[in-house]
């Protein structure tokens, strides 16, 4: 379980001191598939990064399975059992594809394996297990290709920052698929999604709304999302959040 106590995000620019995140408090369970959304701006990626620990929170305390991890680092997050997806992948220049998933199993993956986990997010494993993941990927590529680095992992809770970003339309369907066979598949771990998508909101179990740093609305998507979808108004209040896909 996951669970963030009246978090606070500061940074410094040249007027002074800026508040980005205001006493932000929720609660993953273990086993849920919660999505974060809401107006750009509003703070939503900082949040994934301070779950990560890409960034330090300037005040309250990050709790997994019941301890705190707040001052802990990305390494002893990630060995905890967290996994974080980038908006922007990172590229590896001299790492194959079938290498970058093998450290992310921890294991010598066969081949067969490591294909399967290329197909799962649609692509095409024979093309891209011997790539390279360098410039000569797209982003859309190397998108697909970090989410099957999350599945290889298999953690506690994956954090996945804009995930249909740069991805085209029959791959954001089998996007959906990979979410909801993770639920199936990996019993007790939690999925923490960042994004604008009504279809990824439509599977959420809970909905996070996040606006000018603070958290305007929390609670099951059944009840969420009409609220942001019921009306116009709710849609243009949001920046047009969600992208009929």
């Amino acid at each position: 379980m996951l669970e963030l106590k009246n978090i606070r995000y500061d940074v410094d620019d040249n007027k002074g001191r800026v508040e980005i995140l205001k006493d932000v408090s929720f609660t993953v369970e273990s086993g849920k598939f919660v999505v974060i959304t809401g107006p750009n701006g509003g703070g939503k990626s900082t949040i994934a990064k301070l779950i990560a620990g890409v960034n330090k929170s300037t005040g309250g305390q990050i709790l997994f399975d019941g301890e705190d991890i707040t001052e802990k680092s990305i390494t002893d997050r990630a060995r905890m059992g967290i996994s974080y997806a980038l908006q922007q992948p990172v590229r590896f220049k001299g790492i194959r594809v079938l290498d970058l998933l093998r450290i992310a199993a921890a294991k010598t993956l066969s081949v067969a394996e490591a294909c399967e986990y290329l197909s799962r997010v649609g692509m095409c494993a024979r093309d891209y297990i011997d790539r390279e993941v360098n410039d000569s990927l797209s982003g859309g590529e190397l998108k697909r290709i970090e989410i099957a680095t999350i599945l290889a992992r298999s953690t506690k809770l994956s954090v996945f920052d804009e995930p249909e970003a740069g991805i085209d339309l029959w791959s954001f369907q089998s996007l959906i698929n990979v979410f909801e066979n993770m639920r199936k598949e990996i019993k007790g771990s939690s999925i923490l999604v960042i994004s604008h998508q009504e279809r990824i909101l439509r599977i959420a179990d809970e909905i996070i709304v996040v606006a000018d740093g603070r958290i305007s609305k929390h609670g099951p998507g059944s009840e969420i999302l009409p609220e942001l979808i019921g009306t116009q108004s709710a849609v243009n209040s949001c920046d047009k959040l969600i992208e009929r896909s």
